[in-house]
This record gives C-alpha cells, sequence and structure tokens, in this order.
C-alpha cells in the first residue's frame, strides 16, 4: 500500500520509522491540536487504512507542541449545536472512532504528551497502550459544557478505573494528572515528559519485533471485554447529542468561548 494516503488527512503528520512503526503526530499546534470538522473526520476513518496497510505493524499517536489534543474546535462544535442533521454526522464519525479502533487489529500505542480533552482524549485513551507523560493533564470535560460524557469514556472509563472512579471524574469532569492517571489505572503508564516519546518508541519496537499473529489476537480478545459495553457507549452517545440540542449545550460552548463558569439553570 502505497503512502498516497497520507495526503487525505488534513491536520495529520507520518512518519515510517525501523520495524514497521507508523507514528502519527496531530498537528494543529495553533489552537493545541483541538479537532475541527475535518480532522474529526479524519480520526474517525485512518483506522481502516491503517488496518489495510501491510508496512504498519504498530501505531504511535502523539500531539504537536504542548498538548495531545485540545478536544473540539470551539468554532466548529457552535456549528451543530442544535442542527439535528449536522448532530446524526458527528454522531456517527464519533461512534466510528471508538469501533474503529477496537477493530484495528494493529496495536495502537498513544503518546499523550500534554493537555488531552474531548474527541482527543477519546483517542488518548481508545488506544490499546497509554503512555502518559506526569506533568500532562486529560479530563473528559463534556459535563462542563451541558452534554453527558458520550464520546468513549462509557466504554472504557470503568474497566480501566473502576466504576466508582468513572463516575468521579466523568461527572465532575475534574482534570487528572498522568501519576493520577496511572496511579487508578485510567492510563497504561506515566513517565516523566521528557522520556515520553523514547519510551513510546521503546514500547513500539518490542511490540513491533514479535508475533504479529499472537499479539494482534490477544488484542482482539482482550477487546471482547469492551465490545460488551458498546450498548452503554451507544447509549451515552444518543444522550451526548441531544444535550447538544439543548440551552445547556449554548450555555457551554459560550462560557468556554468568554472562560467563565457556566450558568445552567
Amino acid at each position: 500500500m502505497a503512502d498516497d494516503w497520507f495526503d487525505s488527512y488534513s491536520g495529520l503528520k507520518f512518519e515510517r520509522r525501523d520495524n514497521g512503526v507508523l507514528w502519527i503526530t496531530i498537528n494543529r499546534p495553533e489552537s493545541y491540536n483541538s479537532t475541527d470538522a475535518e480532522l474529526h473526520i479524519g480520526l474517525s476513518r485512518i483506522w481502516r487504512d491503517i488496518d489495510d496497510d501491510d508496512e504498519t505493524r504498530v501505531v504511535v499517536i502523539t500531539g504537536e507542541g504542548k498538548a495531545f489534543s485540545a478536544g473540539g474546535d470551539l468554532d466548529w462544535i457552535s456549528s451543530f449545536v442544535g442542527d439535528s442533521r449536522e448532530l446524526q454526522r458527528v454522531m456517527r464519525e464519533a461512534g466510528d472512532v471508538v469501533y474503529n479502533m477496537l477493530q484495528c487489529s494493529k496495536v495502537i500505542i498513544s503518546a499523550i504528551n500534554g493537555v488531552a480533552v474531548g474527541a482527543g482524549l477519546a483517542i488518548a485513551l481508545m488506544a490499546d497502550i497509554s503512555i502518559m507523560a506526569e506533568e500532562a493533564k486529560i479530563t473528559d470535560g463534556h459535563v462542563r459544557m451541558g452534554v453527558a460524557a458520550g464520546d468513549h469514556a462509557v466504554v472504557c472509563w470503568p474497566l480501566l478505573c473502576g466504576l466508582a472512579k468513572a463516575k468521579y471524574y466523568l461527572l465532575t469532569a475534574d482534570f487528572i494528572n498522568g501519576v493520577e492517571a496511572d496511579r487508578i489505572g485510567l492510563v497504561s503508564k506515566a513517565v516523566p515528559g521528557d522520556e515520553l516519546l523514547a519510551e513510546a518508541q521503546k514500547v513500539a519496537d518490542k511490540l513491533a519485533t514479535g508475533s504479529q499473529q499472537a499479539t494482534r489476537l490477544t488484542k482482539r480478545a482482550l477487546n471482547l471485554w469492551m465490545n460488551q459495553a458498546t450498548p452503554a457507549f451507544d447509549a451515552s452517545l444518543a444522550y451526548e447529542m441531544l444535550g447538544f440540542m439543548s440551552p445547556d449545550a449554548a450555555e457551554g460552548v459560550a462560557a468556554l468561548r468568554e472562560k467563565r463558569e457556566p450558568n445552567f439553570d
């Protein structure tokens, strides 16, 4: 498979390394790698192309600059608040992010170099192995915007860190640093920020030089746990989209723009 398919993805950089390791960098540093409409589509589809790419054995995804991904671009989010037709499209893409990452046979490693929120956090935590900088911070953040946590959390957080911690952090939308995320099991491991990319490369090389059949079938079997949670995920995604039809979502977006606390009635 030629690398021409790289050019079809806006906001992403690609680098092939030894042993069949493919590095993907979310590349919108001017907006802290926030997700606009085009990038959201790309992040929903790219895992199928990776699955079909014979040269790739393991994927590492990270963010350019100081952030992994600051979540949805506010202009993009504003464009679909209250628009049922657009929300149907966004809902389908958000579902595809989760399902296509689950179905991708190649191991996916996230190197969480900075803040990760919303759709960016979905990529970070749906990865098979998540390695986080100790000083980086993550939050699901949906309830702060006035909508239900719907784009990945329900399918994986209870399995990763337990239902009690999942409820606490999803309901409060508190930020979690790498040390705490590692302690509660939300990420695979945390390392000092200056060691993050080297650690991700080391793990990728180890997996890429091992038995691909054994690795991929082990991933497939383990993901059956998450597959059991997909009905709950589908419900949460629908609840999130319902929220985007409400005044709470409009207030949540306005509050983020104005850098103030939201005032929900």
